[in-house]
């Protein structure tokens, strides 16, 4: 039996995956952990039946699909992807299952893309969420924003390039728990994660925030499940416009009602256009 961690993500866990390949290891010979100090790389001969101990020399070669779905399973937190990726892993290459990733029956391939699609949800949360803050104005005029942001997954690294050219025009950092992201200008720059406490709590933008999502809310199309799983309760605290939904939501109704008893507001005369003339002579 192998007891192997893996704390820094995808990278680590596919150096080490290869060579417990190329050693012969099955997947149930290995134990995934998180603490590193439980790892131990030894091996029991009488346990590992074809994972003997002897190494071998032979191509690894798997899909790019796999890749892709490794480097995003890889950002979920709990780390049960990667015995999963392995056993996967073992079967395309040991086995010659190649077409593997396209059995949506088999229990490890359904699991990783349940797992992917968590993640997915985590960097699209992240992306419509995050609200920066200024904080400062650099002598070459370039502002300084800062936002804090609590994301349920490792997606700091996989998001940082959306945000860099998103907001490229400006120098900002992401504060999370679990790292930080930041952007000069020139180059991202990573460091460990902070406390909430560390990150500013308002601006002059919260007010534009604000006005914007009353702004853009319609009282007749108030549907507050789906406003919720859209937008959920426990990203409200770090949203400037959540302090009004409560307010928009009571007054929804009589909003709705206000413009039903509105006096319907008179047609305007159809434009003189020729060019629009012709058109409604062709229909015709």
């Amino acid at each position: 039996m192998r007891v192997i961690s893996v704390k820094k993500g995808f990278k680590e866990w596919r150096a080490k995956a290869r060579q417990l390949l190329v050693d012969g290891v099955r997947p149930h010979e290995v134990m995934w952990v998180k603490d590193a100090s439980l790892e131990t790389m030894f091996v029991d001969t009488l346990e590992m039946g074809a994972g003997s101990g002897e190494t071998e020399t032979f191509a690894i070669n798997v899909p790019k699909q796999f890749i892709a779905l490794g480097e995003t399973v890889g950002c979920h937190r709990m780390g049960r992807q990667w015995p999963l990726l392995y056993d996967v892993l073992w079967r395309i290459t040991r086995e010659g299952k190649k077409g593997l990733l396209d059995n949506e029956a088999d229990d490890a391939v359904r699991e990783l893309k349940m797992i992917a699609a968590a993640v997915r949800r985590d960097i699209h949360k992240m992306r419509a969420f995050v609200r920066f803050r200024h904080v400062d104005t650099l002598e070459s005029g370039r502002e300084v924003y800062v936002s804090w942001f609590e994301p349920e997954h490792l997606i700091v690294r996989a998001n940082a390039p959306f945000f860099q050219r998103r907001f490229a025009g400006m120098d900002w950092s992401i504060l999370t728990p679990d790292e930080c992201v930041s952007w000069d200008g020139k180059q991202l720059s990573y460091t460990p994660g902070v406390d909430r406490s560390v990150a500013p709590s308002e601006d002059n933008l919260e007010d534009l925030w604000r006005t914007y999502y009353r702004s853009t809310f319609n009282p007749a199309r108030v549907k507050i499940k789906m406003m919720q799983s859209e937008m959920p309760k426990k990203y409200w605290k770090n949203l400037p416009e959540a302090e009004i939904i409560q307010q928009l939501i009571a007054e929804s109704d009589q909003r709705v009602r206000g413009m039903m008893e509105e006096e319907a507001r008179p047609l305007k005369p159809e434009p003189k256009n020729e060019y629009l003339n012709k058109l409604r002579k062709m229909g015709e």
